[in-house]
């Protein structure tokens, strides 16, 4: 008669556990070849729209519609997209790596190009299988924004810590306004200058860009940061894993905050936070609106406001599946919260018109959901879960912009 020792079975069962979780996620020559092409087309399509931000600006050609970075513009857009990457890449792998662990059936991350804006829509993985437990769920969803808040903060700091002074911006075509001033003063100028060349970006403020900002000499405001390579990828990083963060529906934030507080009350805070994005697309929408509409508007914007109205009715019962208590309270708290700020905080015709917080008002609605469906088994998480649960909540605090772009 044979005796196995109980540590012999663990590892026993342990190396089947292992066999199968390479088993289930075992991709094919096809398929990595698949997600590599579309990483590479990524890569350059981010390299090359790159290079319009982060580029000198004078090397470029036009060959009709085309614009054609030169060599120094192209390799500075290759650093840009490196940076870039490599936080969606620690991102994507974060939660691939978090869900082959769980032993869940996972793809490996599809990354989308698109060769204007930043060069790419981002990445994303998908889960091919139901997840049946609160701990997978929160593993699976936290691994990603973890590991991609960590890339980011890192590109962040090594670009502020290798800043050059500000006679940089002599580099660069344009800016003839600019250079000028640094030129006279050795400094940035602390407002945008009346009279700029162009369009302006402005990016948003952070509480935690502002705050590692405030630890360094030579920062440039943030309507010239986009000429950073550093700062433009650990900027977009920290404001992606934000949004990723918003604590609704099927994002990762959504995921994180229905394992730390449950269903029904993720659900309440899921219902006003999504009321919270509302008011924010109805400050960009209104002024859009009356923008297109002209001279058919009138000059409070009447007809602006009810189309939006409109809109915000339709969307809201769509989101909260026509439960009337919840759409007969927030819909009129939403558009009253809109009016006040665009008519009492500041001006209407200083608005500037933004599609943001209206597409995500969409895209939640429509695509991830505000509430969290349930898992199967729902189980109280560990100490430590929680404490890194509600960090990453914190995370998203620090790293959100509510008016993330403007253009001037």
């Amino acid at each position: 008669m044979s005796y196995d020792s109980p540590q012999s079975n663990v590892d026993a069962d342990f190396e089947i556990l292992s066999q199968n979780r390479y088993s289930k996620n075992k991709p094919d020559a096809k398929t990595i070849a698949k997600h590599l092409g579309l990483f590479v087309l990524t890569f350059i399509s981010v390299s090359v729209v790159g290079s319009v931000f982060v580029g000198y600006g004078s090397g470029f050609t036009q060959i009709g519609p085309v614009v054609l970075p030169g060599n120094q513009d192209l390799l500075r857009g290759v650093l840009f997209a490196s940076l870039l990457l490599s936080f969606l890449t620690f991102h994507e792998f974060g939660h691939y790596f978090a869900a082959v662990y769980h032993n869940i059936k996972v793809s490996l991350p599809y990354y989308i190009p698109l060769p204007v804006g930043i060069g790419t829509l981002g990445a994303v993985i998908r889960i091919k299988e139901k997840i049946h437990r609160t701990k997978e769920l929160f593993d699976i969803g936290i691994a990603g924004p973890i590991a991609g808040f960590i890339v980011s903060f890192i590109i962040l700091i090594v670009g502020f810590a290798n800043l050059p002074d500000p006679s940089h911006v002599q580099n660069f075509a344009g800016h003839e306004e600019l250079k000028a001033y640094v030129a006279q003063t050795g400094t940035f100028p602390t407002e945008v200058l009346s009279s700029n060349e162009g369009t302006v970006i402005i990016f948003g403020e952070t509480l935690l860009y502002n705050f590692l900002a405030s630890f360094f000499e030579n920062v440039p405001p943030l309507w010239e940061m986009y000429h950073y390579p550093f700062l433009l990828a650990g900027w977009f990083g920290l404001f992606f894993t934000a949004l990723n963060l918003m604590p609704v529906g099927q994002l990762d934030g959504g995921h994180i905050l229905y394992s730390l507080i449950g269903y029904k009350n993720h659900k309440i805070v899921a219902r006003l936070f999504y009321s919270f994005v509302t008011i924010l697309a109805g400050i960009e929408l209104v002024p859009l609106f009356h923008d297109l509409l002209g001279k058919y508007d009138t000059s409070f914007g009447a007809l602006s406001w009810l189309i939006w109205a409109i809109i915000l009715f339709s969307v809201m019962q769509i989101a909260f599946h026509r439960e009337m208590k919840w759409v007969n309270v927030l819909f009129p708290v939403s558009l009253l919260c809109s009016g006040l700020y665009l008519y009492i905080l500041t001006n209407p015709s200083d608005a500037q018109p933004s599609l943001i917080w209206g597409i995500w008002t969409f895209f939640i609605t429509f695509a991830v959901k505000v509430e969290h469906p349930p898992v199967t088994f729902f189980e109280p998480l560990s100490t430590r879960r929680k404490v890194i649960g509600w960090i990453s909540m914190l995370i998203f605090v620090l790293c959100i912009s509510l008016n993330p772009i403007i253009t001037l």
